[in-house]
């Protein structure tokens, strides 16, 4: 690997831990609060995935021996630009953005910045990340197999998030109205 792959592979990761923390932080916040985490199940498989992720990249690229594989600058601007599109999605969620299903009743849905457009916006990003970053390492393979994990955990992800606030939407409407 190259020093810019390994600078790149290092930002990335810690990125990642990062966003964990805060994650974790804003999970410690809401339960304070009376959230409540749903259909927690997958949630394995989402760490599972995106730690693989990581491990293929390393291992297609010390395959293919990319040493001399220069940095592709186009590739470079589409990650900065998810980047920025995963920082605009965590700062429109605040304290409500998480890895995890997690539930704050009485709350309303966020309906700002990339949430005004487009319901999912984060995974989007996630699906084009998990394209990119592998391609910046000339793992072309891995490039193919994780957007293709990503969209498959989806069909479970995306129906339980909407199943969990739909629940506690009608459950909120219930209160209002008294019913």
């Amino acid at each position: 690997m190259t020093l810019y792959m390994w600078v790149l592979f290092i930002i990335i990761i810690f990125q990642r831990l990062i966003e964990l923390v805060i994650a974790r932080r804003n999970e410690k916040w809401m339960k304070e609060r009376g959230a409540i985490e749903r259909e927690a199940d997958h949630y394995k498989w989402f760490i599972i995935i995106h730690v693989l992720f990581f491990i293929f990249i390393l291992t297609e690229t010390f395959w293919r021996d990319n040493s001399t594989l220069p940095l592709n600058y186009t590739l470079l601007i589409f990650f900065i630009l998810t980047q920025l599109g995963r920082v605009w999605c965590i700062a429109s969620l605040g304290k409500f953005w998480n890895t995890k299903i997690i539930i704050l009743p009485g709350e309303q849905l966020v309906s700002k910045g990339p949430y005004k457009y487009v319901k999912h916006p984060n995974y989007i990003i996630v699906g084009l990340e998990l394209f990119i970053i592998p391609l910046l390492f000339g793992a072309i393979i891995t490039a193919v197999i994780f957007p293709l994990l990503h969209i498959l955990l989806l069909t479970v992800r995306i129906p339980a998030e909407e199943r969990a606030l739909n629940d506690v939407l009608s459950n909120s409407k219930r209160e209002e109205t008294g019913d």
